[in-house]
């Protein structure tokens, strides 16, 4: 499986910046005047992981192959977005589509750069996005509950969709809503204000180690737990270098990671998504599963047929496949396990999967 963000926020706050960096291209117009995105950006990009690599090199692979991510684009959305405002309300549609939402805020000063509103504050640009996210599900929810449209909706389903009415008409916090329903039940209903969340506070090159009074008084509102602060036009520069001139770029303005890593980590985190490995004289490749996944499921992400005759998995952990150098010696040694279907694997299990065709 491979998991989509979108890049939600108001135009000119770096939205195509940030998705040309994180995608490595140019494929998104950048330009300092309100809506120059229309149409969404797509960007597929590999999942860094030095695991990855240092198993490609133990099993000394013909293939190495990541397991990725999406990003999409979409146009800046504006106070009003819902009732057409802006370019309308089409685009909170696209947003529908993704896994998470990454809400990129506006968090530097810039005579350059224009400003939909009269001055930088991060909370109200926030809000405002997501007061046209709950007016947008708010329609769609008393569309699906009329009359004609209920017939069609099962009555867990309706009872998932009059409770975030309720929480919403009555400015409850949304983030309740997981003490009633799991995460299953919330994303079957489709609505924006009930998707994973990631706060990304876009700042100047001088805020990048430590942020600045925007981000402080962001952080003080929505905490920290789902909050990053990136520069994306210093991740777009970033970009541009070679490895040893990122690295020593990186040192000189104190940043530890690169803003990509930084969201996949972020995001695997939110989605509770993990990672599993097959490895072998042919290919080297990364698989991405919700946490919990049993062993059938997991093997059911290479290939349907796997999922149906599995029988067993031969099992290693990432530490002992690197300490004993691959298969033949974690067997040899006593460190593969056989593993049923009540398995649950492990972030960083090297399987082999044994089934029936």
């Amino acid at each position: 499986m491979s998991f989509k963000c979108g890049i939600v926020g108001l135009p000119n706050v770096g939205k195509s910046t940030l998705f040309n960096a994180l995608t490595n291209s140019s494929k998104a117009q950048a330009a300092n005047f309100p809506f120059c995105t229309i149409d969404p950006n797509i960007g597929v990009v590999p999942v860094p992981d030095e695991r990855l690599d240092q198993l490609n090199k133990i099993s000394n692979s013909k293939k190495k192959i990541n397991t990725t991510i999406s990003f999409v684009d979409i146009a800046g959305l504006v106070k009003g977005a819902s009732k057409g405002e802006g370019l309308g309300n089409k685009f909170l549609s696209h947003i529908r589509e993704v896994d998470a939402i990454i809400h990129l805020i506006r968090c530097f000063d810039s005579d350059d750069i224009q400003n939909v509103n009269s001055s930088v504050d991060p909370v109200r640009d926030l809000e405002i996005i997501e007061t046209e996210m709950m007016i947008a599900d708010m329609e769609s929810i008393n569309k699906r509950l009329e009359k004609n449209n209920k017939k069609n909706i099962d009555e867990d389903q309706i009872n998932v969709l009059e409770t975030i009415l309720e929480y919403i008409n009555n400015n409850k916090d949304l983030n309740e809503l997981g003490k009633y329903f799991n995460k299953k039940q919330l994303n079957i209903s489709g609505l924006l204000s009930v998707k994973p969340k990631i706060y990304v506070c876009n700042v100047d090159e001088a805020s990048i180690a430590n942020g600045n009074n925007y981000t402080k008084k962001f952080i003080e509102k929505f905490g920290e737990d789902n909050t990053l602060i990136v520069s994306a036009d210093i991740e777009n520069q970033i970009n541009s270098f070679e490895v040893n001139e990122k690295n020593n770029y990186m040192k000189m303005i104190g940043l530890q990671n690169t803003g990509l890593g930084l969201l996949i980590k972020k995001g695997y985190n939110i989605l509770e998504l993990e990672t599993f490995f097959t490895s072998g004289p042919e290919e080297t490749r990364a698989w991405t599963i919700k946490k919990n996944c049993l062993a059938p499921e997991a093997a059911g992400e290479i290939h349907t047929d796997f999922e149906k005759g599995f029988i067993r998995a031969e099992t290693v952990s990432y530490e002992d496949f690197v300490s004993n150098n691959g298969w033949v010696n974690s067997k040899t040694n006593g460190k593969m396990r056989l593993e049923g279907k009540d398995y649950i694997v492990k972030d960083g299990d090297v399987l082999n999967f044994r089934f029936n065709t």
